[in-house]
């Protein structure tokens, strides 16, 4: 079983839910990443997505294209991503990290060498939005080679066969995109969100994380109340806007373990 695959098994048999907790690399800047990270493990993160720049993130909002465009300005990269994954497991060897990005840079390292490098540093599974599943078998079965899981992303307009389709190649978790728009929209529908579930559990046995349009602990303790899961990321971004070098990590582990609480008030 891979680590995520463990995270999951141990939270249901304890009846809880998982928090996924989403952050940029090299966002304000490299130094600080791994703190972060640590940061959201010690408020009760579950497993941690990893974002990896990129110029043009098209189903990012605002605040991560914002996040992006402040990490490439300070020449984060893929292989530098990697290289912080590798910093982060010198003190953390449990906790699971996904990479969360685009196409492009894979491509641009090379599939099968991505592959090798990031299962090498420490990453546990990568999901990677441009990627439909009708073409991913060779990403999935390099992923796999590789120990890591590759997770794929469900819209709300994703039919029963095409959920089929990614269930076949996906393992881990699958993340169902909460609304028909891009990550930090303030539009979520959580009646709606959980009319689709039953869909996706029909074809599928992995678990369901739900991200996009989550805030604060109260919307989060509605999504787990039916999902396996619950995804965080633009609103932890503005977290670290808002805040100075020397604050950030305070006020994001503050604001990760208000959100973990209202995930624990639904036991699964």
């Amino acid at each position: 079983m891979s680590r995520i695959q463990q995270t999951f098994a141990r939270l249901n048999g304890e009846g809880r839910k998982a928090l996924i907790p989403f952050i940029t690399a090299g966002d304000p800047d490299a130094d600080l990443t791994v703190p972060l990270m640590h940061a959201l493990v010690e408020a009760g993160a579950d497993i941690i997505e990893l974002g990896v720049p990129f110029s043009d993130p098209m189903a990012d909002g605002p605040t991560i294209q914002r996040a992006s465009e402040r990490a490439l300005a300070k020449g984060m990269s893929l292989r530098k991503v990697l290289q912080l994954v590798t910093r982060f497991r010198t003190e953390d060897d449990k906790t699971p990290v996904v990479l969360m990005g685009y196409a492009n840079p894979i491509e641009a390292m090379g599939l099968e060498t991505f592959a090798e490098k990031a299962a090498q540093s420490g990453v546990d599974g990568v999901l990677v939005v441009d990627y439909p599943p009708e073409e991913a078998e060779r990403f999935g079965a390099a992923m796999k080679a590789n120990g890591m899981d590759p997770i794929f992303l469900i819209a709300p307009t994703s039919s029963a066969e095409r959920i089929a389709h990614t269930a076949k190649i996906a393992s881990g978790y699958v993340y169902y995109v909460s609304l028909a728009g891009v990550t930090g929209s303030g539009a979520l529908n959580v009646d709606a969100v959980a009319q689709k579930l039953p869909l996706i559990r029909e074809q599928t046995g992995l678990p369901v994380g739900v991200g996009f349009g989550i805030r604060d602990a109260a919307t989060a303790a509605r999504i787990a109340a039916f999902a396996d899961a619950v995804v965080v990321g633009s609103r932890i971004i503005e977290e670290i806007e808002q805040s100075t070098a020397e604050t950030a990590c305070a006020r994001v582990k503050a604001l990760v373990a208000d959100i973990r609480r209202g995930v624990d008030e639904v036991k699964a």
